[in-house]
């Protein structure tokens, strides 16, 4: 028997048992005859075609030409994961008829998707030989020449981003991508689009055209409520062509933070991995596309956050009243759950800074360095410790701001009066390590893998000699913080221990090495010198907001220059407050007060 009867005779059988028919269902499968210059050609085809070789197919056909682009356009738009099968052959003297069963792996964004269907052709003996009398169709159903063909998502039900009172925080919306082709009017373009987004011009459009090398290149991603207002006349407008797609957005947009970029990323995997699938046949430019294969998507489900819309929103409005580089984080103590993952637009510009922007913490380490310092058995809160306006310690000269001198305190009131020069003698009297594993215990320098979000709580080296530990111990140095470190610090101060990060329900943070005990007593009597802060402290003008705890902090960097912090706890929420380059802990103080009082009313 000769090879083309073999090949014939294994596919055609293999093919049939997959799909369902019987052998008796075809004479070619039981046939022992050699093939039929119809079957033969109808063979060499579809082998060809499983070799992903469009000439060698093409060069089977009536019209090679047409036939070598169009098969190669095919495998542009499906892949080349496929094989093909002759199913049947059935022929009179010249004239043949064959079926093509094609089994297709799709692949789009990372997902797979099975395809199988099956296309009619016909052989012709020519009298040079049998060739297929080329027609798209027996690649595609419905194809025509000249037609294009696309594969697309279909997109799942609607999902959004909610908060832990189901309450919408970010909202599936079909936004819409103006795309434009070559020979568009990009001034006509322009002047619908400037009023929308003000940096668009003729030539901004002309030069991205120009740059596309022919392909369509998006000029703008308009939302719905730009899309009633302009979308009719783009709809009319030569080489315009509108591609409408799902996307997250915030559903009150003056909450958008990016912060919560992670989200984002969270919902379009799972959008991803639900979406359904769609082959699309366009018979000419302009016509409507139709529809040859679709994959059903799949349910999908809300995506559940820990965090209150009421936080956040307060939280966002305090950030959002200042120019400087702005955040806030708030965490529930008691679960690790995070509330307020807020900052403002000079913060979006550099990136989640709430998250992992590291700066050096400032006065509000001295939370850890009291910790260490108590913990040790060095110190109760009760003793006396020297608060001269300058000290020298250990070669380090450290003053107090505006050198301020309490004389001789308790280290509750040096704590609550801020005094570097009590802090620094501290850390001097300590061990090497004592400000890193205090630091790891509470949380910081911990990095966390918290499904939505990418943090980075800080850093507290080992110092390499005293005059570094000594800075270290009033958070300056080489000590380095985030606002959600600073967060879970307090939060670890409120909780007695630290709690464990998340902010998607049900998918807590791993942290990538021991967090470590916390003393409950240490823990309390820090809170209660926290308390002294807001009483008689460094932030009396927050003593109005029931039951506050915390500590400020003014971080010096640069060249005079300083950022703004406060650290606090109140009822069953730990938060951190960062006003970048604020040359004092006022301003974080004054979003703090906003930030509360929202709350309370």
């Amino acid at each position: 028997m000769n090879t083309h009867a073999l090949l014939r005779r294994s596919r055609i059988a293999t093919t049939l048992v997959a799909i369902g028919v019987t052998a008796a269902s075809t004479s070619v499968a039981c046939s022992s005859a050699p093939p039929s210059g119809g079957e033969q050609v109808a063979l060499a085809f579809s082998t060809a075609l499983s070799a992903h070789d469009a000439k060698a197919a093409a060069n089977l056909t009536t019209d090679p030409a047409n036939a070598e682009k169009t098969i190669n356009d095919v495998f542009t738009a499906l892949g080349k994961d496929s094989k093909h099968f002759v199913d049947e052959v059935e022929g009179e003297s010249g004239h043949a008829k064959f079926a093509i069963t094609s089994d297709w792996t799709l692949a789009l964004n990372g997902q797979k998707y099975d395809w199988r269907y099956q296309t009619t052709g016909k052989a012709v003996d020519s009298g040079h030989g049998w060739k297929l009398s080329w027609d798209p169709a027996v690649l595609v159903p419905k194809l025509v020449q000249g037609a294009s063909l696309t594969l697309t998502q279909v997109p799942p039900p609607r999902a959004n981003v909610v908060d832990r009172n189901d309450k919408p925080i970010m909202v599936q919306q079909i936004v819409t991508r103006i795309l434009m082709l070559p020979g568009v009017d990009t001034a006509a373009l322009a002047g619908l689009l400037s009023p929308i987004d003000h940096s668009i011009t003729p030539a901004s459009l002309a030069a991205q055209v120009a740059g596309a090398n022919g392909q369509p290149v998006t000029a703008i991603t308009l939302r719905p409520d730009d899309m009633l207002t302009v979308g009719h006349v783009l709809q009319g407008m030569q080489g315009v062509v509108l591609a409408p797609e799902p996307k997250l957005l915030f559903a009150d947009p003056r909450l958008r933070s990016g912060a919560l970029s992670g989200l984002n990323d969270v919902w379009g995997v799972q959008w991803n991995k639900a979406a359904g699938w769609s082959v699309n046949v366009t018979p000419k430019p302009g016509a409507i596309p139709v529809e040859v294969g679709y994959g059903v998507p799949k349910t999908v489900n809300d995506i559940h956050t820990t965090l209150d819309l009421d936080v956040f929103a307060a939280a966002k409005a305090a950030v959002s009243s200042t120019n400087n580089e702005s955040a806030i984080v708030a965490i529930k103590p008691s679960t690790g759950e995070i509330l307020a993952l807020a900052q403002n637009d000079a913060a979006d510009a550099v990136g989640p800074v709430a998250n992992n922007g590291l700066f050096p913490p400032g006065s509000t380490f001295k939370i850890v360095t009291s910790y260490a310092a108590i913990k040790s058995g060095a110190v109760t809160p009760d003793t006396v410790v020297g608060c001269p306006g300058v000290a020298t310690i250990k070669g380090r000269t450290i003053p107090n701001d505006d050198n301020f001198d309490l004389g001789n305190v308790p280290l509750h009131t040096a704590f609550a009066k801020s005094c570097n020069t009590t802090f620094a003698q501290l850390a001097a009297d300590m061990k090497s390590n004592d400000l890193t594993s205090t630091a790891q215990q509470l949380g910081l320098v911990v990095d966390w893998a918290i499904p939505g979000m990418t943090t980075v709580t800080g850093s507290v080296p080992v110092p390499s000699d005293d005059a570094e530990r000594i800075e270290d111990g009033i958070g300056q140095g080489k000590v380095t913080a985030s606002p959600f470190g600073m967060a879970l610090v307090a939060a670890s101060i409120a909780n007695g221990k630290t709690p464990t990060p998340s902010l998607i329900k049900g998918r807590l943070g791993k942290p990538d090495r021991e967090v470590g005990r916390l003393d409950a007593k240490v823990c309390d009597q820090i809170r209660t010198m926290m308390r002294e802060t807001i009483t008689s402290g460094t932030a009396t003008d927050l003593n109005d907001i029931p039951g506050l705890i915390g500590k400020t902090g003014t971080a010096e960097y640069g060249d005079g220059h300083a950022h703004g912090w406060f650290v606090g706890i109140v009822g069953d929420m730990a938060f951190a407050v960062l006003v970048a380059g604020a040359d004092s802990n006022t301003p974080a103080k004054n979003l703090t007060g906003k930030f509360l009082r929202a709350l309370n009313h």
